[in-house]
């Protein structure tokens, strides 16, 4: 399974690539913001510095919702670097642009899916990633990994090869159970990836070795 960074904080982005495990990033308009960044000129030259710092793969999310606007937003991010993968959502103008890109080599990773039936239109108009977001079906009582397993049970029937991409992960109980169902790639804060170092058991068997080796120096 893929591990995604789903932040525009570069420290945070670059604190996961050190550790070795960071395969690439999302981000959106609300996580930009967040580290105030704002404006057309800021936005792009930020998705610059994040594909200069991952190896892997990283999408920048259209805010256009109309046909003609994600079309002209998307291949101007698609030119801004080969790592980009434009972000649409899961809209009727969406899976049109999906589409267009996917006929021009364009990758595409489809957002804001919350059923089988979108992940499958997705998966039609040639999406490389769709996203579920999983931890606001949580939200709201439902249950989001069974939606993941449904849309894995669907691609695996049909041999789609858009990649699940599980988003809105909360935790790292979340990683290892998308993991368990077959996810191709999560997304999450890097504290949910964080989380899969600890055990206490590790923590004292540690200071046990050390314990034990500084007795015989």
């Amino acid at each position: 399974m893929k591990f995604f960074i789903d932040t525009a904080n570069l420290d945070q982005i670059k604190e996961a690539q050190q550790l070795g495990v960071l395969d690439g990033v999302t981000t959106n308009p609300s996580l930009m913001a967040k580290e105030g960044i704002t404006g057309k000129e800021n936005i792009l030259q930020h998705y610059k510095d994040i594909c200069s710092i991952v190896d892997g793969d990283v999408s920048a999310e259209v805010i256009s919702t109309d046909y003609e606007g994600m079309i002209k937003e998307g291949e101007a991010l698609a030119a801004l670097n080969p790592q980009i993968v434009v972000k649409v959502p899961m809209i009727a103008d969406g899976v049109k642009a999906c589409k267009y890109f996917s006929d021009k080599g364009i990758r595409t990773n489809v957002t804001l899916v919350f059923s089988v039936g979108q992940a499958l239109l997705a998966a039609k108009a040639g999406a490389t990633y769709v996203s579920p977001f999983l931890g606001r079906l949580d939200d709201i009582s439902t249950d989001g990994l069974h939606l993941i397993s449904e849309i894995r049970l669907v691609y695996d029937n049909y041999a789609y090869e858009t990649q699940i991409l599980a988003a809105s992960i909360r935790h790292t109980m979340h990683v290892v159970d998308c993991a368990k169902i077959g996810a191709d790639v999560m997304t999450g804060p890097l504290s949910s990836i964080e989380g899969l170092l600890r055990h206490p058991l590790t923590d004292s068997g540690l200071a046990k070795f050390l314990e034990d080796y500084a007795k015989g120096n």
